[in-house]
């Protein structure tokens, strides 16, 4: 089995479902030729040609429409916006026509497609180049919404997402690119949307995170177990739909509850995963749901470690949560 990055997990997900299905384009800017700003679609222009892998104008708006019309048409587009702070130019067609497409048919379209871009910072990109607006996604009926934060995840989330009959928001952490190895599989096998993973099982305190903050959070864990306390990590994968299942599960077990992403803690995706834990398991509560977020500013460039939620921020939050 070979070790692969995550961007060597996706390219390999992309390729292995292209060969076996020729109804999967790519189409994105400088996705062709060049492989993508980070190469996640390399190799991918020389084996499956011009026709299949489409180098497209800078066109937000163009790229997701072009693949709205090829998923109605029987294809399976797999677009990537470049970085998902350019997905905005392109929201009207993502959460007006594709989100939309199956019940304003009736049932009788489906709209499946799979929206790739690279999320949240870690790579002093700056404003412009490290937001993380899946909250924004979530909040639209009709899409799904995927994170994975690690290669063997993303390879089996990607040929699941690739083959679901909706469109689907890939949204991949770019910090964790390069900087994780594990053995993945060179054959096919999917990782099913919806269901979230317990990293670290504990018994005191249930931390729920996604994506490259995954780390930061089992980081946090680590610290807070020197400190005598047992924290339960959960990886959504998923973000929607959410395996609420998996998360009230574990607060009936720790009755306490640390939710740790990137984006801005005002509306963010923590605030619903909080709200559901109140409705679905409050008499297990022992303590106030706590959020470790990005601050509800724009994503600065050169105090970028003090806006993320690093394991530094999320550790005493922890035990403050575990010892109310």
């Amino acid at each position: 089995m070979p070790e692969m990055n995550m961007v060597q997990a996706i390219n390999d997900a992309l390729a292995s479902e292209m060969r076996r299905d020729d109804r999967v384009v790519v189409l994105g800017e400088d996705v062709g030729k060049v492989g993508g700003v980070f190469r996640v679609t390399a190799g991918l222009y020389d084996e499956f040609g011009e026709d299949r892998v489409l180098d497209t104008p800078l066109a937000e708006g163009g790229i997701i429409g072009t693949a709205i019309g090829m998923a109605l048409y029987g294809m399976r587009p797999v677009p990537e916006i470049q970085f998902a702070d350019f997905i905005f130019p392109a929201f009207d067609q993502i959460v007006s026509e594709a989100a939309k497409m199956r019940w304003r048919s009736g049932g009788e379209y489906s709209c499946p497609m799979v929206i790739r871009t690279p999320v949240g910072g870690g790579i002093r990109g700056g404003l412009y180049h490290s937001q993380s607006p899946e909250a924004l996604f979530i909040h639209t009926a009709g899409l799904k919404v995927v994170c994975p934060s690690n290669p063997y995840d993303a390879k089996g989330l990607l040929l699941a997402s690739i083959r679901d009959e909706d469109p689907v928001l890939f949204l991949e952490p770019k910090r964790v690119y390069r900087a994780v190895k594990m053995d993945v599989p060179e054959g096919d096998y999917e990782v099913p949307l919806g269901k979230a993973k317990v990293v670290r099982e504990g018994s005191d305190v249930t931390i729920v995170s996604w994506g490259a903050m995954v780390y930061e959070a089992l980081a946090a864990a680590d610290t807070a177990a020197a400190e005598g306390v047992d924290a339960e990590l959960i990886d959504l994968r998923t973000l929607w739909p959410l395996d609420v299942d998996t998360i009230v599960e574990s607060v009936k077990k720790t009755g306490r509850l640390v939710v740790v992403h990137e984006a801005p803690k005002a509306c963010g995706f923590g605030a619903e995963v909080v709200q559901l834990v109140n409705e679905k398991a409050f008499l297990h509560l022992e303590a106030p749901p706590a959020r470790v977020t990005g601050w509800d500013t724009p994503f600065p460039y050169s105090m970028e470690n003090e806006y993320l939620p690093l394991a530094h921020r999320i550790a005493p939050t922890v035990l403050e949560t575990a010892r109310f």
